[in-house]
């Protein structure tokens, strides 16, 4: 049999890594991008540079921390452009790294924009200007998302950023407004505000990221309200307009009054979309929903046989690791392995201070499908880790099937929560129960304890917290 001609059209966490196990089973590999090594927006404009950025957050918040333990360091002088280099070299050493990784594949990797002339070739128009086109076996579209916009509330200005902007760091402003409470523009907001900014956050809904379980919104809302100027919710902004000294803001609050306030720059961060145009899907059997997101199923082949689409592109979480996933189980399928995309939970992490992980279902979730549930919790109050780190601000929630005990969901906030999610995601994978949860002996004194601790209130039996099981 010939080998397979594949080409991944988008080298982010999906296409790279759908392009590079294809490649490790010896197919042909063409991968497309417009940036000169794979990395998408994840790599380059998303989640490694945010992150970059919020350890010097959290180190600048743990300074000021710092003199409540007997230790205190001086006023912090912040150098912008090295806080620029150390973010750009973070992004260019694992950007590079996969430049490498792919040339070790032998991947044909060229930097340009593809779209479909029919459903066996794409055109590529390259970076140099020149076009190539290339027939292929099989496709897989992994192109991703782009920045969601007010086009109402849009101005040309330096001073409106969005979540690309905003990571280059243009200023320290003395005063921000992030339009928007969901997990990007949380994470941003408070990287400005550990570097001095006075920050302001405006969401429509009556709580900070929905979708995420109340228990855990409720010690970050607490603690943002201690380091942001004001959370406003219930709220939305009607006009963003420049002035001399900043961007006038008019918002309106609940009850219909309106404000306005000026802002030295802000921040528009209300979600990412699906973006199809200029692929040329018109010219091969692909089908798009009325969302905008490309109709795949659980193999992630379209409804044309020989194209595939994993992703952003392809609908909710819009999150790195489930493209990856995505990706590997495409290229499987066109490998002719039996497979499916079907995960129990996918892990989603907010990376602010304290941060916020969950798997499975969460409990808004179990009511609205009403399914028959129990919750399990151990406040960090009680960890003996969580005090020798002066963070009692976190708790470790798991949902129960009360008549298996099987785990349906966990949620955690507080420090590190994003390392610890794992093993609540692979026992909800493996269908373990509170028993399995609560016999596996965890390291002490760690915050992976408290996932242990809270199988143990389950049962009514937990060391560190009296809480006798109800009757």
């Amino acid at each position: 049999m010939d080998k397979i001609n594949l080409v991944v059209i988008g080298a982010g966490p999906g296409g790279y890594a759908a392009a590079f196990f294809a490649a490790d089973l010896g197919m042909n590999v063409t991968l497309v991008d417009a940036e000169k090594n794979p990395g998408g927006v994840c790599l380059y404009r998303g989640c490694i540079p945010s992150k970059a950025l919020l350890h010097i957050a959290k180190l600048l918040n743990e300074v000021k921390e710092a003199k409540e333990w007997g230790v205190e360091f001086g006023e912090p002088k912040i150098d912008l452009d090295k806080l620029r280099d150390f973010k750009n070299k973070v992004v260019g050493k694992l950007t590079g790294g996969l430049g490498v990784l792919s040339k070790q594949r032998k991947i044909n990797f060229i930097q340009g924009r593809a779209s479909f002339v029919n459903s066996a070739s794409i055109m590529v128009e390259k970076a140099d200007g020149t076009k190539e086109e290339i027939k292929f076996d099989k496709a897989i579209i992994a192109t991703g998302s782009v920045i969601a916009t007010i086009p109402s509330l849009v101005v040309n200005s330096p001073r409106l950023l969005n979540s690309t902007s905003a990571l280059d760091l243009p200023a320290i402003p003395k005063s921000l407004l992030v339009v928007g409470g969901g997990y990007i523009g949380l994470e941003l907001g408070s990287v400005y505000a550990a570097l001095g900014t006075k920050v302001s956050v405006v969401e429509v809904l009556d709580g900070l990221l929905p979708g995420a379980d109340r228990d855990m919104v409720m010690f970050l809302q607490k603690k943002l309200q201690g380091s942001f100027e004001r959370i406003m919710l219930q709220a939305k902004v009607i006009e963003i307009k420049e002035v001399e000294d900043g961007l006038a803001v008019k918002i309106e609050s609940k009850n219909g009054s309106t404000e306005e306030i000026i802002y030295d720059y802000v921040l528009m961060s209300i979600g990412r979309k699906p973006e199809t145009r200029g692929l040329g899907l018109e010219n091969t059997k692909v089908m798009i929903n009325e969302r905008g997101w490309i109709v795949a199923d659980e193999t992630l082949k379209t409804s044309d046989p020989n194209i595939y689409a994993i992703g952003d592109i392809v609908g909710e979480p819009m999150l790195a690791h489930k493209a990856s996933h995505e990706g590997r189980v495409a290229v499987e399928s066109i490998a002719g392995h039996k497979v499916a995309f079907e995960p129990k939970a996918i892990p989603a992490v907010v990376f602010t201070d304290p941060e916020i992980a969950w798997a499975g279902m969460t409990e808004n979730q179990a009511k609205q499908k009403g399914i028959k549930y129990e919750v399990a919790k151990f406040p960090w109050a009680a960890s003996g880790r969580a005090t020798t780190l002066d963070r009692s601000d976190g708790v470790t929630k798991i949902i129960v099937e009360p008549d298996t005990e099987r785990i349906l969901g966990v949620g955690i906030c507080g420090p590190g929560a994003g390392e610890l999610i794992a093993e609540g995601t692979l026992a909800i994978e493996m269908g373990a129960n509170l028993t399995d949860l609560k016999l596996t002996i965890h390291p002490h004194p760690t915050l992976s304890e408290t996932l242990m601790e809270a199988a143990e209130v389950f049962f009514g039996h937990c060391t560190h917290l009296y809480r006798p099981k109800k009757t």
